[in-house]
């Protein structure tokens, strides 16, 4: 939690963005989410948003500002005495709100007459998207809608207000970051320490979430830990590493105020990588390099995107894997045979920022998405700023069920060679990734470096 100044401050901000629309903005906070009955639940975390302008990690909150007169208001009940022979004492709600800089506390019960109270006036109630289906629920009944309405009926003016502010990030905002990405470098350096041929992929799975967890916070997604990097979100933990094998980790930490880090590291399973490994990790970094020397304010991160998706194309045709033109290669979409997402995202409360708020919103600004595959995969494609935190990951991956469909029709046969490519088949999958900041002149690392030349990354 951050110094009440912080959080007025984003209250403050967010009306004035908001100025001239008499109303109220409603934030619920999230609740328990049961597992299998009511008292056993799922580890909870806190609505981003509401973590943002309120800054209380507790379940069964909501929060009023109000546009006109700028108060805040949260609503929640203290616990009752049996609650306390459950839980043990815990701050009152009064004391919470002090913490954040709220001093009109309510009840939860109150909500619905603060809320009725406002429409009744004729006084617009803005909201976000909500992604759960107690709050679909909640909204439903607080304003009078059928639970299928509730989406439609969300606020763009308050999205895009939100958006606005939330990217950019502040400089307690950053030290939280950098502190997610310190711990997310020890446990990459941890599994690259631990893998060997033998080692199951649940053993650094485990790991690594014990040294987020031993750190205070949490995982900040769930880890991909595997040595079948070529399936992009793989959160099976089944196989046993072996001698060739290249192990990928995708896996980063989130602090106890909720903010995240992403990184990606891929490395042998045996002490060295094969020649072949060694090649298509070098194209791998020259990528990344690329795209990290071209973030700067002003550069759309499409066409970041793009200049990584060059340098894949070329550094694979070096290897008799694709051939012609690169810059007519790449407008027809070949490097996504290599390459199918997008070059990195958003980063913040959440790791994938705000995308509860609407992708397109969060990561184009009005910009128009592709509809070419791979590229139409770019969560992050607008102009960058200063403030902006984001992440750089290219990969190469041989996904053998893409090559055959490719093969099958003949797409993109003027730039791959197809008879080769059936040798690498099995090849598997790399990516590289690491969290930066936007900067007045370009672009700087969040956090310290891990692990990543091939010297690095080799042991023995």
């Amino acid at each position: 939690m951050f110094d009440p100044e912080v959080y007025q401050r984003r209250r403050d901000g967010l009306r004035q963005k908001l100025e001239g629309d008499r109303g109220l903005v409603l934030l619920p906070g999230n609740g328990e989410s049961p597992v299998n009955y009511e008292d056993n639940a799922y580890p909870f975390r806190q609505d981003s948003t509401f973590l943002y302008y309120f800054g209380l990690d507790q379940p069964d909150l909501a929060a009023v500002l109000d546009l006109d007169s700028g108060a805040a208001t949260l609503f929640g009940d203290d616990p009752t005495v049996e609650q306390i022979v459950w839980t043990g004492e815990v701050p009152r709600l009064a004391d919470r709100g002090a913490a954040v800089g709220v001093s009109d506390i309510k009840p939860r019960g109150a909500l619905g007459d603060v809320v009725s109270a406002a429409t009744s006036a004729g006084r617009n109630v803005h909201y976000l998207p909500p992604y759960r289906a107690d709050i679909i629920l909640l909204l439903a009944r607080l304003l009078n809608m059928a639970p299928d309405q509730v989406r439609d009926r969300t606020s763009i003016e308050l999205v895009r207000a939100v958006v606005d502010q939330r990217a950019r990030k502040g400089p307690e905002e950053i030290a939280e970051m950098e502190s997610a990405v310190e711990v997310s470098v020890a446990m990459h350096q941890a599994a690259l320490e631990l893998a060997a041929p033998g080692v199951t992929e649940l053993q650094i799975a485990a790991e690594v979430e014990r040294i987020a967890r031993e750190a205070g916070g949490r995982l900040a997604y769930p880890a991909i830990a595997t040595i079948n990097g070529q399936t992009l979100h793989n959160h099976s933990y089944h196989s046993n590493l072996s001698d060739g094998d290249v192990f990928l980790l995708d896996t980063g930490a989130e602090t106890a105020t909720g903010y995240a880090a992403d990184l990606t590291s891929s490395f042998p399973a045996s002490p060295r990588f094969t020649d072949r490994q060694r090649a298509v990790y070098q194209v791998l970094l020259d990528a990344y390099d690329a795209a990290v020397a071209a973030i700067a304010p002003g550069v759309r991160y499409r066409d970041v995107h793009l200049e990584c998706s060059r340098v894949i194309f070329d550094g694979l045709s070096g290897l008799g894997l694709t051939r012609g033109d690169t810059d007519e290669a790449v407008a027809a979409g070949a490097h996504a045979l290599f390459f199918p997402h997008g070059l990195g995202h958003m980063i913040g409360l959440d790791v994938h920022d705000m995308e509860n708020l609407g992708e397109d919103l969060v990561g184009y600004a009005g910009e128009q998405r592709s509809t070419q595959f791979g590229l139409r995969s770019l969560r992050l494609a607008r102009a960058l700023e200063s403030g902006f935190t984001l992440t750089v990951e290219p990969g190469i991956y041989f996904i053998p069920q893409l090559i055959d469909d490719w093969k099958g029709r003949g797409h993109c046969a003027e730039f791959i060679d197809y008879d080769e490519l059936q040798h690498w088949r099995d090849f598997g999958g790399m990516r590289n990734e690491e969290d930066f900041l936007v900067t007045d002149d370009g672009a700087r690392r969040l956090g310290p470096r891990k692990p990543q030349t091939i010297q690095e990354l080799e042991r023995g």
